[in-house]
């Protein structure tokens, strides 16, 4: 499919979140995945498959039906009046997740930090080839392991008496060595926390690219980006085709190079108990440059509960790429004494590296 057919499909989830309607990932991954399977033959299939995933209710459905046929016919489409006393921004819902709380006029702890919102589609151009297919070679390797609840046969320290049995059976009762077991080992999941707000834009396709490396690679991955909104991005970078996982990416996630509010992003993700569950033994990785808006509480917050469920806690700062660099924003200074490694995050190369070296230096 080609990027100018790609883009109402892209379009549809922030078209209607801004309309009133529900649209988590979940649901957009879905509708993708119906149309593909009812061909489609003509624009009824697209509309019944979004019908059906989407569920509007019968007092809405007209509405419903506006908002297909402008984002995938082109007609225009009234704004509804917004109601008195109510917020109309629209407010992204990652699994029952509500993120958009108004924040105050508090002087902000980053010079190019933002409270505001600004929702957008993005586009990923390919680029940095040789240097992704060496992380994703090196990374199965390299990643920290863990021991697991399972035993395995071989060199351990305590005996394995299955196996020690059945020597016995097929030897008239003799066993010439007591067989031993281990546990078995296994990678560490991964937590990748990527800021995907204005003053990150440079480095956002790079890094998004880079996580797609890394899922593939990986054996339990998690991607999540962070701006004024919380989107968890993993099933999307699971597709094998690069293209094709970077344009779902780039349609469930709203805020593209929006507002910066790291703190209330990172405690709404510690605050979703499936989403906490990711954190507890993982080697975390958060790529931001720290420059939160309002006071480093929240943030800080966060991460002291993150650095407790974590295994490791490695954040990558563009900032860090020069030797000079000294934390000057509140919130990153603050931050500073719960990480096991502050490193370069200027680009896709930097990370990948500083990714690798950060596990080999802990295995």
């Amino acid at each position: 499919m080609t990027d100018r057919a790609l883009a109402p499909f892209l379009a549809l989830a922030p078209a209607l979140r801004a309309a009133g309607f529900p649209a988590a990932p979940e649901q957009v991954q879905t509708f993708l995945a119906a149309v593909g399977l009812l061909g489609p033959r003509g624009f009824g299939d697209v509309r019944s498959a979004a019908v059906a995933v989407f569920g509007p209710g019968p007092e809405r459905r007209a509405e419903f039906d506006a908002v297909l046929d402008a984002v995938f016919l082109g007609r225009t489409l009234a704004a509804p009046a917004a109601a008195e006393g109510e917020d109309d921004r629209a407010v992204f819902d990652a699994g029952g997740l509500d993120l958009a709380p108004e924040v105050g006029e508090d002087a902000p702890s980053g010079a190019e930090a933002t409270a505001a919102e600004r929702l957008t589609a993005r586009a990923f151009a390919a680029g940095e080839e040789e240097g992704l297919r060496a992380f994703a070679r090196a990374a199965p390797a390299a990643l920290p392991q863990r021991r697991s609840r399972r035993w395995t046969g071989g060199r351990g320290p305590r005996p394995d008496p299955r196996r020690a049995f059945r020597q016995m059976l097929e030897r008239d009762g003799e066993v010439t060595r007591l067989p031993a077991r281990a546990r078995r080992v296994r990678q560490r999941r991964v937590l990748f926390l990527i800021d995907v707000s204005g003053s990150m834009k440079a480095g956002t396709a790079g890094a998004m690219r880079l996580a797609h490396a890394l899922v593939q690679a990986g054996e339990r991955v998690e991607v999540f980006t962070l701006g004024t909104r919380l989107t968890r991005v993993t099933r999307a970078l699971r597709h094998r085709d690069r293209d094709r996982a970077l344009a779902f990416a780039a349609g469930l996630v709203a805020d593209w190079d929006g507002g910066t509010r790291l703190g209330e992003a990172m405690g709404a993700f510690l605050a979703v108990p499936r989403f906490a569950a990711c954190a507890r033994g993982a080697f975390a990785v958060i790529l931001s440059d720290g420059l939160e808006r309002g006071g480093p509480d929240a943030l800080v917050a966060a991460m002291a509960r993150l650095r407790g469920l974590a295994w490791g806690v490695l954040w990558l700062n563009p900032l860090a790429a020069d030797p000079a660099y000294r934390p000057e924003a509140a919130a990153m200074a603050a931050v500073l004494p719960m990480l096991d490694r502050l490193g370069a995050g200027d680009a896709p190369r930097a990370v990948a590296r500083e990714i690798l070296s950060f596990a080999r230096g802990a295995r």
